[in-house]
């Protein structure tokens, strides 16, 4: 698979692919990438993308150079960027720092980058390797990929369930299903992505707070599908939202995505059809922003339209903490990306007690969305299975 780049190559690359790991949530929505720089066989510098707006991965390496990298190697996990952003070209960084060779993992999807980074390094006369362990470097980075190439973030479905599939006792009482690690886990997931998604109904009947529990940082955005304003006035995502974060939306205009080390900005957003001013007015005091959309063929606020909105705004990923109305809704209009199930060993019982996804669903076993590549592992007395979501017709 390799045969083209030796085992020495890929150990450097393999060390880009650690450093861009090591990263942390904060880059979000930029991709993590990992920058290696090697003379005569050495290291002389490496780094990483650290924060969204901060030095890229490719300057980091540059700056922290032992002695000149003037004719060195530079293994880099994604394309160099060419183009103005936050930070100038990595591209200029490395033809002024007389880099002789680059190694590139995956190629950039941003149609700003995709191909013509590569162009302008050989251009300057930089002997240019692409695809060098390009499916390891590919995994780094499924949301920004998924943002580049679609326009919405990734959306990646979670539910914990009992061994015959309840998520909830036939009461209602459901805390808790699964164990303390398994939901420490799930902490930490919320952090990795830039967004929660949950609906009005588990709103109103548990009030939850969304955040990662101070396990983990910074705590996402949470966004509720509330197509008719019914979310109470005095629930936790309302009322926890910091006077001096409260975000004066004009019009339809839509704030891009911030954070600081403890959360992500704006900390609530509201999803509608409700297109009424005055009832949406009082959501805005309390400082959510409003995401509105044309109602669907059902009424309910359009999902579709609504990830279009949220990839504006920067959000490349999202984790669905909701019932099974909204995750069935996203499983039938096949916007859902991912799944990660959490598995418990009880056994709940009764014909009453719920299922985790509602929706139309599928008629036949062999048309119904499948996760493929399934992966499984223990997390405490749990079991997590988690992969993509293929659907009829990528399975066709």
């Amino acid at each position: 698979m390799h045969h083209r780049f030796t085992s020495q190559q890929q150990s450097y690359m393999k060390r880009a692919i650690q450093l861009a790991e090591n990263a942390g949530n904060f880059m979000h929505p930029n991709p993590l990438v990992g920058a290696v720089i090697v003379k005569n066989g050495r290291i002389i510098g490496e780094g990483a993308h650290e924060t969204f707006g901060s030095l890229h991965a490719e300057r980091n390496a540059l700056k922290s150079c032992t002695e000149s990298p003037e004719g060195a190697d530079i293994y880099v996990t994604l394309e160099p960027c060419c183009h103005q952003g936050k930070q100038p070209p990595c591209t200029e960084a490395l033809i002024e720092a007389g880099i002789s060779r680059c190694f590139i993992g995956s190629s950039d999807p941003n149609p700003l980058v995709s191909g013509k980074g590569v162009k302008l390094l050989q251009n300057a006369g930089i002997t240019v390797f692409t695809g060098l362990l390009k499916e390891e470097c590919d995994q780094l980075n499924p949301s920004f990929f998924h943002l580049m190439k679609t326009g919405r973030p990734l959306v990646n479905l979670k539910y914990a369930m009992s061994l015959d599939g309840k998520i909830a006792c036939f009461n209602g009482k459901s805390q808790w299903i699964t164990g303390e690690t398994a939901r420490a886990n799930v902490s930490l997931q919320r952090a990795a992505c830039m967004a929660v998604l949950t609906s009005v109904e588990t709103v109103i009947a548990d009030n939850p707070r969304l955040t990662a529990h101070g396990k983990a940082s910074p705590d996402p955005v949470r966004i509720v599908c509330d197509s008719h304003l019914r979310t109470p006035l005095d629930s936790f995502l309302l009322s926890d939202i910091p006077d001096g974060t409260k975000n004066s939306q004009q019009g339809a205009e839509l704030p891009p995505v911030t954070f600081d080390e403890h959360s992500r900005y704006p900390r609530t957003i509201i999803a509608t059809c409700e297109s009424d001013k005055e009832k949406q007015k009082a959501f805005l005091e309390k400082g959510a922003v409003m995401i509105t959309t044309p109602p669907d063929e059902n009424g309910h606020l359009d999902l579709s339209i609504l990830l279009q909105n949220l990839g504006k705004m920067g959000i490349d990923s999202i984790y669905t903490e909701c019932g099974a109305g909204l995750l069935g809704s996203l499983m039938d209009q096949h916007l859902a990306d991912r799944a990660e199930i959490y598995l418990s060993p009880k056994i709940l019982g009764n014909p009453a007690a719920k299922s985790p996804v509602g929706g139309k669903g599928s008629g036949d076993p062999n048309l119904a969305p499948e996760l493929c590549p399934m992966e499984i592992k223990r997390i405490g007395e749990d079991l997590l299975m988690e992969g993509p979501i293929k659907y009829p017709k990528e399975a066709e």
